[in-house]
């Protein structure tokens, strides 16, 4: 620090007198270790009131302004429901905050703006912001650190950059970014910063916490053993997804990526999972397609919506899926279960590409930035199952990307791929031959396999995979045969059924005894006699049967999750009695 210090004090209308300036001299030589002080003296009448007095980029403000401002932001901070019943209690409160009012006289960092646009700015003369840390602008504007430099810092605008311009003041707040969390968050739709967007009111917050935490650590966590049932055959059969799992759904644009996750919610009713559906980049129509769906089928009871559509600013849609993992922790640590959809993360890239360009980071690979890996791991790893000693609780993260060309080798893809517990690859071929969900057997796969099944679900489906292998194997071997044996027949014919089963419409989720149900009697090959067409129709009346007819057996299979002999021989008896008075 330079030993001979010059500042500047401007005052409203009487000078400091020699003992006042004698004082401040004293303060400034022992804050910044200067031999001597030079105080200019500017009269300034917009501080009002006091003085502020500035040595190079620290300020210190004993104002009528500074004093008006820090109760402006202290009121402001009073979240209270505006209704006519509660004007008396605001009242009290405003006045009992206006009373506890004390001016906090602490020096801060002050910079300037050398550059704004997009979305960014560049501040001067703050030298010791940290990474993350909220900078406030003079028009009321807030900004977090996101590069710092040796000569600047880059700041990512969490609101309009109009009111900021080359030269504005800006201030550090020393506070991390961070979005309120609390339990009435519930069944709302927020913006990524927090903001209720769906006209109910204002959300009363519980706590404040940073958008960017430390995953646990191992010894934190404990391994996947319960299921997290997405309610479609197709994957809790074969790839099924297990409390704490990160699985990914990947696939061409319009091929049901976003369909499985919305099924994946709607199955969690009455489940006690909280659900938390983080929207990046997508149109805002869509968005409230999804929460219509989400309000028609009572899932938006248990679900948080976190929206920043296509319109919003690149750091917002860069931020919004860290904020919804904040509020899922919040949830995780208090023992409870989480189901988190990020929808989608190549969007969440591409925005964090456009931010990185503009802070005149250096491109790489299709012009992302070194660290665009880390982008996405230091999301996902927060998704765990915690251990007993930490309340059990889980998070479940099921994160979208989307393809171009079914290219599963690209940058973004292979990215989140090496990060993820496994993942479900939708075909658009497949999707376009009817077979809905699109799920591709071959390339999806799940690490954590038959640890997140029930005993009975993991029973049931034991050869289904190998069946529908050797099925498609068959398939294409045959293709040409004019004649076949009756074994190939009938193999390719049980394989049909099964293709045709793994069919599911929209919004129709299973229930675990459903799928086991049906596993159990295809699996005995009960419905091989059966036209292919008629399978749905036949899938439905059978569970419809089993559901008002034998609510014994569907009873046994939740309340055990387990598939002995003697249930087994009970749903074949079923279903042959079943077959019977259907004629087939």
């Amino acid at each position: 620090m330079d030993k001979n210090l010059k500042a500047t004090l401007r005052y409203a209308a009487t000078a400091p007198n020699e003992v006042q300036l004698n004082r401040m001299r004293r303060i400034l030589k022992d804050k910044f270790e200067a031999e001597t002080v030079e105080i200019e003296c500017v009269r300034d009448t917009s501080v009002i009131g006091g003085f502020i007095i500035s040595c190079g980029n620290f300020e210190c403000d004993w104002s009528d302004l500074g004093r008006a401002k820090q109760l402006r932001d202290e009121l402001s901070e009073v979240h209270i429901k505006h209704t006519d019943s509660d004007t008396g209690k605001i009242i009290s409160m405003l006045k009992e905050k206006v009373g506890e009012f004390s001016l906090s006289v602490t020096d801060r960092e002050v910079g300037e703006v050398i550059w704004v646009g997009d979305g960014i700015a560049n501040v001067e003369g703050i030298e010791h912001a940290f990474y993350g840390e909220i900078i406030q602008f003079e028009d009321g504007t807030k900004g977090m650190a996101q590069d710092i430099r040796q000569d600047h810092i880059g700041c990512i605008l969490f609101g309009d950059d109009r009111g900021i311009k080359q030269g504005s003041r800006a201030v550090r707040t020393y506070k991390e970014a961070g979005i309120p969390v609390g339990d009435d968050f519930v069944g709302r739709v927020i913006d990524a910063l927090g903001n209720p967007l769906d006209g109910l009111g204002d959300i009363k917050e519980s706590a404040f916490y940073p958008v960017e935490n430390p995953a646990p650590g191992i010894i934190d966590r404990q391994s996947v053993c319960e299921p997290m049932e997405t309610g479609i055959l197709s994957i809790d059969t074969m790839f099924p997804i297990g409390r704490g799992q990160r699985e990914l759904i990947i696939g061409d644009r319009q091929t049901g990526k976003t369909s499985i996750a919305m099924d994946t919610i709607i199955n969690q009713k009455g489940k006690g999972v909280i659900c938390i559906y983080v929207a990046i980049g997508q149109k805002a129509s869509t968005v409230a397609k999804l929460i219509q769906t989400l309000k028609k089928t009572g899932a938006m009871d248990y679900t948080i919506v976190v929206s920043s559509t296509a319109a919003d600013s690149a750091p917002l849609q860069y931020i919004a899926p860290y904020s919804g993992t904040t509020l899922g922790e919040f949830f995780m640590k208090k023992g409870r279960d989480v189901l988190i959809v990020y929808d989608d993360l190549s969007k969440h890239a591409v925005a964090y590409r456009a931010l990185s360009l503009l802070l005149e980071r250096s491109p790489g690979r299709e012009a992302y930035p070194g660290d665009v890996f880390y982008l996405h791991s230091r999301l996902l790893e927060r998704s765990s199952k915690l251990s007993p000693q930490l309340g059990g609780g889980s998070m479940t993260a099921l994160p979208i990307i989307e393809t171009l060309g079914g290219d599963v080798s690209a940058y973004i893809p292979t990215n989140v791929i090496s990060i993820t517990d496994g993942q479900i690859f939708l075909e658009s071929d497949l999707f376009f031959e009817g077979m809905r969900p699109a799920v591709n057997v071959g390339l999806s796969v799940s690490r954590v396999g038959s640890a997140a099944q029930t005993k009975a679900m993991k029973k049931a489906a034991g050869s289904i995979r190998v069946d529908l292998a050797q099925y498609r194997e068959m398939a294409v071997f045959t293709q040409f045969s004019a004649d076949l044996d009756e074994t190939t027949k009938k193999q390719l014919n049980h394989g049909d059924i099964l293709m045709e089963l793994l069919k599911q419409p929209l919004e129709h989720p299973l229930a675990m005894h459903e799928q086991v149900i049906i596993l159990v009697v295809v699996g005995a090959e009960r419905m091989d006699q059966i036209p292919v067409k008629k399978i749905r129709e036949y899938k439905a009346k059978l569970l419809s049967f089993f559901n008002t007819e034998h609510e014994d057996i569907c009873e046994e299979l939740e309340k055990n999750g387990e598939l002995t002999d003697s249930l087994k021989k009970k749903i074949l008896d079923c279903a042959d009695e079943f077959n019977k008075r259907e004629g087939y």
